[in-house]
């Protein structure tokens, strides 16, 4: 088991012979990542029959990635959740456990996984069309339970009796919700009838707390992944329910004490405790369609520090696409989803995060997006079969 990694120099074979060294760790230091893998599916039981063809095209190209990204612990999105573990076991053994494309295996000794609130029935027509059995009337945009799931896979050691979820936690308990207003009313906070109130849920997803323990320090992983704040109406359901679920990791650093887990326990982090806020969250600070002060609060908050991770690849497709990037004013090196840039569309967007807490040392980061003429780019796919439209980002902490 590898609890501190040295610089690793193993190599990937791509299409042209080239061989290219896997991003080195500074000695000392464990690699953190997160990565939006888009390995959802449209039906239960689908992911798992993908994964059960080692050949298969788009699993290949994510595990190919993560082997040359070769994190300690990466916290993967959009992962199909299944009660008996099945997809993440045939992923691990059909994919990361063999090199991709001639690269090394990465075999995690250690992983987690809980369900999620994505297809999870309400039994009420949240989203008003009519009908309540919809993806839309789930505690999670979802067309079944598990879809867009959520996976920690780590070769470090998981503290799992310590870890916590909090999949059940009621969105009106937070206080000052923001819970979205009819627009054909003058009241505040009443799109959702109090019966709706009484049963749903904050995460779209979950929210987790997964500890991991690096020569003896632990680092807690504060795993998340918010609905994006689109696809909505003028009450805005999605962009406040995002800024909430951004709000509640600044409020459980913050010491804040009114979050309740799955298991029963109140409160927020211990103030000592070190942390990683990882995962999409689905808000750029400062482009985009959300509520982009939370994410700036969140940026700028005084036990977090962003690392700022960047590409040259962002860069570039933000010129080549052009389009809605074009009204962008924020960094497109630090961009980390490859979205529609035509009519209508978002354009690239940062929204992919691993934010260490401010008293950890950084000792590198970055953005899986190479450039058009980078051998490596070969691994993002094409635009039939793309490995995500998202990005792998990573962050190197010096472990105390």
């Amino acid at each position: 088991m590898r609890l501190i990694k040295a610089v690793v120099l193993g190599s990937l074979v791509l299409g042209a012979g080239q061989v290219v060294a896997q991003e080195p760790v500074a000695e000392g230091s464990i690699r953190v990542a997160t990565f939006n893998a888009s390995l959802n599916r449209a039906a239960a039981g689908e992911l798992i029959a993908d994964l059960g063809d080692p050949e298969a095209m788009q699993p290949g190209l994510v595990a190919a990635i993560i082997q040359h990204i070769d994190p300690d612990v990466i916290l993967i999105n959009e992962f199909d959740f299944d009660e008996d573990g099945e997809a993440l076991s045939l992923f691990v053994e059909n994919f990361l456990s063999v090199g991709q494309n001639g690269g090394e295996a990465w075999v995690p000794v250690d992983s987690f996984t809980a369900p999620v609130n994505t297809g999870v029935p309400t039994g009420f027509d949240l989203d008003r069309d009519g009908a309540s059995d919809g993806p839309g009337d789930a505690h999670g945009f979802g067309a079944f339970p598990g879809q867009y799931g959520m996976a920690v896979l780590s070769k470090l050691p998981i503290r799992h009796e310590e870890a916590r979820t909090f999949q059940n936690f009621l969105w009106r308990d937070m206080p000052g919700a923001r819970l979205p207003s009819d627009p054909e009313t003058e009241a505040e906070g009443d799109w959702y009838s109090e019966e709706m109130l009484e049963i749903l849920r904050l995460s779209s997803k979950s929210h987790w707390d997964v500890p991991v323990e690096a020569d003896g320090h632990v680092i807690h992983l504060l795993a998340s992944h918010p609905t994006p704040p689109v696809f909505d109406g003028p009450e805005d359901r999605n962009g406040t329910r995002n800024a909430d679920e951004v709000r509640f990791w600044i409020d459980y650093v913050s010491g804040e004490d009114y979050m309740v887990d799955d298991a029963g326990a109140s409160g927020g982090l211990a103030e000592e405790a070190s942390f990683v806020i990882i995962g999409d969250l689905n808000l750029d600070p400062i482009d985009g369609d959300g509520i982009l002060d939370v994410g700036q609060q969140l940026l700028s908050h005084e036990r977090v520090q962003d690392p700022e991770p960047r590409s040259e690849g962002g860069a570039e497709a933000h010129e080549v696409q052009g389009g809605a990037n074009q009204s962008h004013v924020g960094d497109p090196a630090l961009d980390t989803g490859d979205f529609y840039s035509g009519e209508g569309g978002s354009g690239n967007l940062r929204v992919d995060y691993v934010l260490p807490s401010s008293e950890l040392t950084v000792t590198g980061s970055g953005v899986f997006w190479p450039t058009s003429e980078d051998p490596l780019a070969e691994m993002l796919g094409t635009e039939d079969t793309p490995a995500s439209d998202h990005r792998l980002v990573w962050v190197d902490i010096a472990v105390p």
